[in-house]
């Protein structure tokens, strides 16, 4: 029966999906995109009322960043998983967006299938099986035929080119290292220097290069796990700290500019800034979550722009290209502004 469930409304979507991409434009020769929506940490067993707030922002593109379901598996018959992704087909407003937005999406840990999974996972081929059934992914994606779910599209004509990188920080990521004794109310994990660890694995590594080496205006790298936040001790690109700087010494040396790092996983929103170590100031908006929330988490935030938000809440990224700006913003159950950031895009600019 959840086969069944699932297997109609991917039907139509995949009759559905080429129509939309081709209106917004996702295409390096069609119009360029000034609204982006983005989420993530969407429990299918919850009210998600927050959908609506979505599609009244009006979103060329939503990308779902990670914990797109909670699925989290007992064993390789998936079931936990197959049965969350069934349930969020029937959520009215996110079949509706679905219908009428084109999406992008990347996974987290529990719609991979296990907390805080990484590369020793043992359902992952199951688990990316599921994921390409339920985004639609197309026959001949390269994401069929390499490890990982990783990928990369580039929308806009020369000159307004948007570059949206989904990266995989699940399938190939080393083991984190643990404190001896957590705190009550603090993360698991500490700083591991250990440099034969990985977040993205050779494969992706050597293929993000390639991405970044691509022209464009503004690119939007999404990674389920922050990237700039500092001084908290959940899972965070901090964790490998080497990782991180290889990052952004990737970034530097393609000359790729544009680069703003979109996230979610914690529960919670925020935006970031940082500009000491990096080729120019960096970026994040963290968007957390759909209705998943852990309101009351006070934490040390050296590159955090004013303080966390722990309302429900969506991400958007307003492009405006005569103006040569760009707007992050994290928006409220009403779908205002709560936490915003303009700044030129001749900012995000290699020297």
């Amino acid at each position: 029966m959840i086969a069944r469930t699932l297997r109609l409304p991917i039907l139509l979507a995949a009759l559905v999906w080429p129509v939309l991409m081709a209106a917004a434009g996702l295409a390096d020769d069609g119009p360029p995109l000034t609204r982006i929506a983005f989420g993530s940490c969407a429990h299918q067993e919850k009210p998600q009322p927050i959908w609506e707030a979505v599609l009244g922002y009006r979103p060329e593109l939503f990308i779902f960043a990670g914990d797109n379901v909670y699925g989290d598996v007992s064993s390789g018959a998936m079931t936990e998983l197959r049965a969350a992704y069934a349930r969020a087909v029937a959520i009215e407003y996110h079949a509706k967006l679905r219908r009428t937005v084109p999406v992008l999406a990347t996974w987290d840990d529990h719609d991979y299938g296990r907390n805080d999974g990484g590369a020793d996972f043992p359902h992952k081929p199951a688990a990316k099986r599921l994921f390409l059934e339920f985004w639609q992914v197309p026959e001949d994606d390269p994401r069929r035929t390499r490890d990982g779910i990783h990928s990369a599209t580039i929308a806009g004509s020369e000159g307004r080119r948007v570059q949206v990188i989904l990266l995989d920080t699940r399938t190939f990521r080393s083991p984190l290292r643990r404190k001896p004794e957590p705190m009550p109310g603090t993360g698991p994990y500490l700083p591991d220097p250990d440099p034969a660890k990985t977040m993205l694995g050779e494969a992706q590594w050597r293929w993000l290069g390639e991405q970044l080496a691509r022209p464009a205006e503004l690119r939007l790298v999404v990674s389920s796990v922050q990237v700039l936040a500092e001084g908290q001790e959940w899972e965070r690109w901090g964790n490998l700290p080497l990782e991180r700087d290889r990052l952004f010494d990737l970034i530097a040396s393609t000359g790729a500019g544009g680069v703003v790092f979109l996230s979610g996983d914690r529960h919670a929103g925020a935006l970031y800034r940082r500009t000491d170590g990096v080729a120019y100031p960096l970026h994040e908006i963290t968007s957390s979550g759909i209705n998943m929330l852990r309101p009351d988490q006070p934490e040390p935030g050296p590159h955090r722009l004013g303080e966390l938000y722990g309302g429900e809440n969506f991400g958007t990224i307003d492009i405006d290209w005569q103006a040569g700006e760009v707007t992050l913003a994290l928006r409220s159950m009403s779908g205002e502004p709560v936490r915003e950031l303009t700044f030129p895009l001749s900012e995000l600019l290699p020297d």
